[in-house]
């Protein structure tokens, strides 16, 4: 089946496993249905790439920020890269942004000190960001709660009362491949409760491939097997959500 308004949410294009077919794939995009995507940054060099990118493709946005993982490409004058970056028109977010406490404890203070400065920073410049959060929800939620921004956790990963907590907030739920795994219970549940108007779709591109493509690189092309995932526990079709997905994502990121 042919879908429409395919809107990626969250997607990595300036990633090296894009770099022999970048061209050809994202110039695939608009006849595939794919109407808008956004490629967020994780340090200067890949929001600056992004950037590149989205000045390109008019379907395609760019957001910039450190990852929670990138603490050691983090500049002392960050705030003012910060501030040179978002004055690209095609910059709609701060991100990707947030913490993970997978592998790097060690840096859990220097993690904390930029994903709430990244906020505050998107506050005063009236961005939405775009956050990350692995093994650190407490935090997470702690700090979103203090500072209470516009934006959306992406790739969620807890439960419908921590999702509950994200909506309180006004924020989204975005959810991505990881809706099609098997024994995908939580994410599931997460994905009949959302509200309509609080949903977005994503790939986390080119990781988080959906079943069947499990093992490949992910790009935008999949997101219709998400949308069908999360279509049949909310009991209606794949082409809504793909519809109202991009309404939200439009929505939230100011994008006409």
């Amino acid at each position: 089946m042919e879908y429409r308004n395919i809107f990626d949410s969250h997607a990595h294009y300036d990633d090296e496993r894009f770099s022999e077919d970048s061209e050809e794939l994202l110039s695939s995009f608009e006849k595939n249905g794919v109407s808008g995507v956004i490629s967020c940054g994780v340090n200067t060099e890949s929001s600056l790439a992004n950037i590149r990118l989205a000045e390109k493709y008019p379907f395609l946005y760019a957001a910039v920020g450190y990852h929670g993982l990138n603490t050691e490409d983090v500049p002392d004058n960050y705030t003012e890269v910060l501030g040179e970056l978002i004055a690209n028109k095609k910059v709609v977010a701060v991100g990707e942004i947030g913490l993970d406490y997978h592998y790097e404890r060690e840096t859990r203070d220097k993690q904390l000190e930029i994903f709430r400065a990244q906020i505050e920073f998107a506050n005063s410049n009236s961005l939405p960001v775009i956050v990350h959060d692995r093994e650190a929800h407490e935090d997470t939620l702690t700090i979103l709660k203090e500072l209470k921004p516009k934006g959306v956790l992406h790739c969620f990963s807890g439960s419908v009362e921590t999702a509950k907590e994200i909506l309180k907030l006004g924020m989204y739920i975005g959810l991505g491949g990881a809706v099609t795994f098997k024994n995908a219970v939580k994410p599931l549940e997460v994905a009949a409760f959302v509200p309509e108007d609080r949903l977005l779709i994503e790939t986390d591109a080119p990781y988080m491939t959906p079943v069947p493509f499990r093992g490949k690189r992910c790009t935008s092309l999949h997101i219709p097997y998400t949308a069908e995932k999360i279509a049949a526990v909310r009991n209606t079709s794949a082409q809504h959500i793909l519809d109202i997905t991009d309404t939200n994502a439009r929505t939230l990121f100011g994008i006409e």
